[in-house]
């Protein structure tokens, strides 16, 4: 196997395993594709940065011409630093602090999306006290189902995320007597990895009644930011139908003449990511294998967390002998270390190396350093050339996070 140009055998060989490897081709390629869905429409597109944080994937994006999708302070400054245009910006989540709403005031970002009331009162005694006026969205929940994995479902009645859609009205009418503030923009958010578009349809026909009911009540509403959610076929599915994506957002929302913003994160970079491993040890037992490799549950959780599924691959091609049923495991000590169940590969042997599809969104961005285990590499090609844009850290990094205190060092007790 290899990523454009690079041998993944020689990656491994250069920088240890595990590691992730970034294509910034595929990265380009994803996000042309989705920028050429809405080439007729007037939408900004606000690159989700939970998804993949790291600066170079950021960098890339920002060369593109995305914008930025942030809930955290965090990640408002890596949008930034990474040259993303403040204007461009979009702070979202579900609660925010006085130090983040400050940042956010004082770097200009382009727009904030407000999720509760107590939000917007904390936002207008921010804004009035620098003499400003806020343009912000306030997030409503339409209380549509995603259809997708609980953890990842966002716009249910009894979600924590955004404002009942029945208080949206009162809401807006407060934001408009509050100063500091215009409201400008409705904001929605379903969920995540949807390839039934059916729930966008349903949510997105709900905003538009919401912005109607608000212009009819006198209010300047002449934004939609509709999220993002469009998933990818980690299963082998049809891939998503960007046509089709973009047809229900025209014939839900075209009528009302708003400008757009879509929030993609997951569609821009799953694909375009792998995660390499090494098998150390193959256990058979009575009904199937195990595979234990060097990456674990802290590298990558979403399998533990999700019951997440990514398609598993030797980087060399095997013979066509085949194994029994295997079990990819890591090496933590914890039963729900593992990267995948029952799956049919070929047989393995130790120094094997794995390729774990599917990686580039909610990989290295959730990864810990549990059991004392150091943040594994992320390395970016381009072509026929590589460089490894987050490093594998030393012990002595990782144990220097912590401190001793003196009392306790010098005591001898």
């Amino acid at each position: 196997m290899q990523c454009e140009g690079v041998s993944l055998e020689a990656l491994a060989d250069a920088v240890g395993t595990p590691f992730y490897c970034y294509s910034r081709a595929a990265f380009t390629r994803l996000y042309r594709a989705y920028e050429a869905a809405f080439a007729t429409q007037d939408v900004r597109i606000c690159y989700a940065v939970k998804a993949n944080s790291n600066q170079a994937v950021l960098a890339n994006f920002a060369r593109l011409g995305a914008g930025a999708d942030v809930v955290s302070e965090g990640e408002l400054l890596r949008a930034l630093t990474a040259g993303i245009p403040a204007e461009r910006i979009v702070f979202s989540g579900v609660a925010k602090t006085v130090a983040e709403l400050e940042t956010a005031l004082d770097r200009g970002i382009g727009q904030i999306n407000v999720e509760s009331e107590d939000e917007l009162e904390l936002l207008s005694a921010l804004g009035s006290g620098r003499g400003r006026r806020i343009r912000i969205a306030l997030r409503v929940n339409p209380d549509v189902d995603a259809k997708t994995h609980p953890k990842i479902t966002t716009g249910k009645a009894e979600n924590k995320f955004g404002i009942a859609i029945a208080e949206a009205p009162r809401l807006y009418a407060r934001a408009a007597d509050l100063p500091g503030l215009e409201p400008v923009s409705v904001a929605l958010h379903i969920g995540s990895q949807l390839l039934d578009f059916a729930p966008f349809e349903a949510a997105f026909a709900r905003a538009a009644e919401l912005v109607r009911a608000l212009r009819a009540q006198g209010l300047a509403i002449r934004h939609l930011d509709l999220g993002g959610g469009v998933g990818v076929p980690y299963r082998a599915e049809p891939p998503p139908d960007l046509a089709a994506y973009a047809a229900i957002i025209r014939r839900t929302t075209g009528a009302i003449g708003c400008s757009l913003t879509l929030e993609p994160g997951r569609y821009l970079t799953a694909e375009a990511g792998i995660l390499v491993s090494r098998v150390m040890v193959v256990k058979q037992g009575p009904t199937r294998r195990s595979v234990i490799q060097d990456a674990a549950m802290n590298d990558l959780i979403r399998p533990t967390l999700y019951e997440a599924y990514h398609p598993i691959v030797p980087v060399r091609e095997a013979g066509a002998a085949a194994g029994t049923p295997a079990d990819i495991v890591g090496p933590i000590c914890e039963s729900g270390d593992y990267l995948a169940v029952d799956r049919d590969l070929p047989a393995l042997a130790p120094g094997a190396l794995l390729a774990i599809l599917y990686a580039g969104a909610y990989g290295a961005v959730m990864s810990s350093t549990y059991n004392s285990r150091r943040l594994v590499p992320e390395v970016l090609v381009d072509g026929g050339r590589w460089a490894v844009v987050r490093p594998r850290r030393s012990f002595d990094d990782l144990i220097g996070l912590d401190c001793v205190p003196d009392w306790l060092a010098r005591s001898g007790r």
